[in-house]
């Protein structure tokens, strides 16, 4: 019934379910069923720029300096509005596994 009100979740309850549960419930939910195996397959697993950024404590302007990505692009990037192409993904999957060694590579390629 709509009353002109938004429906509000229960985090807590939903915190208090276990896994199993939780899963119990996606999947009797009719209206917006888990994907499938089949449906994640095409699913590219890409590297999350803006989780990697938050985990390093950085802003993006800090993270566009420090990793010499043009803030633009990275501002695209987090907000969907393009992707990384291949070989950037590997690098930013580089910047997640040794982020201060990485920095430390470009620096020293100053001159």
């Amino acid at each position: 019934m709509d009353n002109g009100k938004t429906a509000q979740s229960d985090w807590t309850a939903f915190d208090a379910l276990t896994d199993a549960e939780a899963e119990a419930n996606a999947l009797a939910d009719p209206d917006n069923p888990p994907a499938s195996a089949e449906q994640l397959a095409p699913s590219r697993r890409m590297p999350q720029v803006r989780v990697i950024r938050r985990a390093l404590g950085l802003t993006q302007e800090e993270f566009a300096a420090r990793y010499r990505i043009p803030l633009g692009t990275l501002r695209d990037w987090e907000q969907g509005r393009t992707e990384p192409d291949q070989p950037t993904r590997a690098y930013l999957k580089v910047i997640a596994i040794n982020p201060e060694g990485t920095a430390r590579a470009l620096a020293a390629g100053v001159a």
